[in-house]
């Protein structure tokens, strides 16, 4: 065999075995660039999707449905039949806490009551509940609500503020909890300064006593679960934090529909076995 040939041949095989590790030391050093690459995609991503997210709260839920004009807007919604809320970036709207109507059915008026009615005062502080974007501020005249406001949260609850007597946000505008949203007021179908503080899930109005309290200033439970089969708009009684006396009442009556007792109730509202019930009167049940 002709010796240049095979010193041919060999400086090929060395050549080639030369490049073979000269490509894996490269695919080596890329790894790591891949991965970083990869990373910073994915923070990226990230990034992208909670910016989504503080654009229009709970987004996924309300199947990108954003309406400026009307309260309940979602006819057509899915809504799940469970759901559990997360309430642990709240802010109490008011440090208020005397409660002066509560969520339910009002006999006498012949229609249901939303809410729950905290005193304030024309010209009061009213905070955000908790993080999220205004999605309404209108003001209904001498109907409904007056001014009024309602947000958007991230957690996937909707929070609606009402009678107030001056708006302090915008339409589309991101806020925290505690930020200071209006100032309290006696607009709209309004008998004294007060504000009506209405929660909504998916167009469903919630008991607010269910998850606030307002007299200890604070959240009943880190969280709230709904159930689609129990709840629902206007669907009041039943156990309760407080009770609005009807006509005919008595403590021991009260006591038994709210699976309490006649003592509980004179110690958490001040009051004797003798005390002289008021139809309306808003009584504290636990």
């Amino acid at each position: 065999m002709n010796l240049k040939w095979i010193k041919a041949v060999l400086a090929a095989v060395v050549a080639t075995a030369s490049l073979d590790a000269a490509a894996q030391d490269l695919i080596a050093r890329q790894a790591p660039i891949d991965r970083k690459l990869k990373s910073i995609d994915s923070l990226a991503l990230q990034r992208q999707i909670r910016a989504e997210q503080s654009l229009y709260p709970s987004l996924d839920l309300y199947a990108g449905s954003w309406n400026n004009e009307t309260v309940r807007c979602y006819p057509d919604s899915i809504i799940p039949n469970t759901f559990t809320f997360d309430l642990t970036g709240f802010c109490m709207p008011t440090e208020h806490t005397r409660i002066t109507d509560v969520f339910g059915y009002r006999p006498r008026r012949r229609r249901s009551h939303y809410g729950l009615d905290v005193k304030v005062y024309v010209g009061d502080t009213i905070r955000a509940a908790f993080d999220g974007k205004v999605r309404i501020v209108k003001n209904q005249g001498r109907r409904g609500y007056g001014k009024y406001v309602v947000i958007r949260h991230d957690n996937g609850l909707e929070t609606v503020y009402g009678h107030l007597s001056k708006q302090l946000v915008k339409v589309d505008q991101l806020v925290k909890a505690g930020e200071p949203i209006a100032l309290g007021g006696n607009t709209g179908r309004s008998t004294g300064s007060h504000l009506h503080f209405e929660v909504q899930f998916l167009g469903v109005r919630l008991d607010p006593a269910d998850m606030f309290n307002f007299e200890k200033q604070d959240i009943v439970a880190d969280t709230y679960t709904f159930n689609k089969h129990k709840s629902g708009a206007g669907s009041a009684s039943g156990k309760g934090l407080y009770y609005k006396v009807k006509r005919g009442d008595t403590l021991s009556k009260i006591a038994a529909r709210q699976g309490t007792t006649v003592s509980r109730l004179c110690k958490l509202n001040r009051i004797t076995r003798r005390t002289i019930l008021r139809p309306g009167q808003v009584l504290r049940c636990s």
